[in-house]
């Protein structure tokens, strides 16, 4: 697995991912009409790709196939992590939260937070974050379950 920063031209493969990981991965935890307006078919291409350039992710690659991405931004906030549907529990996640932790320690700040959802939680509470507050956000009309989860750094 080799790990790099986003590059312009990445941003359809971070959809696949996106789609995949939600798709197939988070469907065993959140129903069919959560999974569609969560990843719905007709999302904003445009819109996509210009939240990846805000984000710049990190990215894993396998034999340079896109598997995984996550971002952590200035302020400590994980907007996101997402491996792969098609590349489940095979150390990419652990390898996007090690970049995380790295940068954090470069920018040297105190504390992680991020929006998990039930199925990334399991992962998060193995590195050292806790649940501050359950969520219940609406995404185009349909309510979904999230935890804020929270990591104090040293």
């Amino acid at each position: 697995m080799k790990v790099r920063r986003f590059q312009s031209g990445d941003e359809a493969a971070l959809l696949r991912v996106f789609l995949t990981s939600i798709r197939n991965i988070s469907a065993c935890d959140y129903t069919r009409e959560q999974i569609e307006a969560w990843a719905p078919e007709d999302m904003d291409k445009e819109n996509w790709s210009l939240r990846m350039r805000a984000l710049k992710p990190f990215i894993v690659e396998v034999n340079n196939a896109i598997v995984g991405y996550a971002d952590v931004q200035t302020n400590g906030y994980i907007d996101h992590f997402y491996v792969s549907g098609h590349y489940p529990r095979k150390g990419v996640g652990t390898l996007l939260m090690r970049c995380i932790h790295e940068e954090a320690t470069r920018l040297e700040l105190t504390e992680l937070t991020s929006h998990v959802s039930k199925t990334a939680e399991p992962l998060f509470v193995r590195h050292g974050f806790h649940v501050v507050e359950r969520g219940f956000p609406v995404i185009r009309g349909v309510i979904l379950e999230n935890a804020l989860m929270r990591k104090s750094l040293p």
